[in-house]
């Protein structure tokens, strides 16, 4: 099965699904068609609030791509992938609607990076968290801006430092990129439902100054994830990453 990004619109409520076979990863395409996804869904009139989910019940988000990590062999093209992902964090951001994230399962790298740049994420218990780039060497340059404003710079710090350790959902409500962890889907898809139609009564206009409001002091993110993509891109071709990418595929 390909991967995909869905769009569902009930009650004003316009739903976003991402799928990719690979444990939800996000090669660049599936990222280009999240960020049109989700600047229509800003733009529609009709859309109040918008949830952001993916498919199955195990991973929310593997992280980068593999394949397109290895496929990469050249600069220019490195920075084009982590762009992508910068444009989908960038979209999240400017959209005049509240994100509700749903974290049905583990998140890694770029995974995390979504749950960060939503306004509100729900979570399982087992939605684990974990920032895996720098054992890769990369390091989480484009997330990291939208993390970090979740957590702060001393858990951020922690996440990157050790990135095959992860840390527990609970750990990432208390750090304040969870807004809630509960038991089961069934009752995160309840208290999702739940905040979502009180969202989509509540004055649009009202939303969209807040979201402003709370997102300020970001505006130079435009500018920001573009420097973060070419550092990125540069640190990919490295030896060191091009000898831990093979080494993955080699041991799978």
């Amino acid at each position: 099965m390909l991967s995909n990004v869905k769009t569902h619109i009930h009650q004003e409520v316009a739903t976003i699904t991402f799928f990719h076979p690979k444990s939800n990863s996000l090669p660049g395409e599936l990222l280009r068609e999240l960020t049109y996804q989700i600047t229509s869904a800003g733009n529609n009139p009709i859309v109040k609030v918008i949830i952001i989910k993916s498919e199955g019940d195990k991973t929310f988000c593997g992280g980068a791509s593999f394949d397109d990590l290895i496929a990469i062999k050249n600069f220019e093209d490195g920075k084009k992938f982590f762009l992508t992902l910068a444009e989908v964090i960038n979209a999240m951001r400017n959209v005049p609607k509240f994100i509700i994230a749903r974290i049905q399962g583990k998140a890694v790298g770029g995974g995390v990076g979504l749950a960060a740049s939503a306004d509100y994420a729900f979570a399982v218990k087992d939605a684990s968290i974990r920032l895996s780039e720098l054992a890769l060497g990369i390091g989480p340059f484009v997330v990291g801006p939208a993390v970090e404003r979740k957590i702060g710079n001393s858990a951020f710090t922690s996440l990157t430092i050790n990135p095959t350790v992860w840390k527990t959902a609970e750990w990432a409500r208390e750090k304040g990129l969870y807004a809630e962890v509960v038991d089961s889907v069934a009752e995160m898809d309840a208290a999702i439902q739940s905040l979502a139609e009180k969202l989509a009564h509540s004055n649009p206009e009202a939303m969209a100054q807040l979201k402003k409001v709370m997102w300020s002091g970001t505006e130079h993110w435009d500018k920001l994830l573009v420097e973060r993509a070419e550092m990125s891109g540069r640190f990919l071709l490295s030896e060191f990453t091009q000898k831990a990418l093979k080494s993955l595929v080699t041991n799978k």
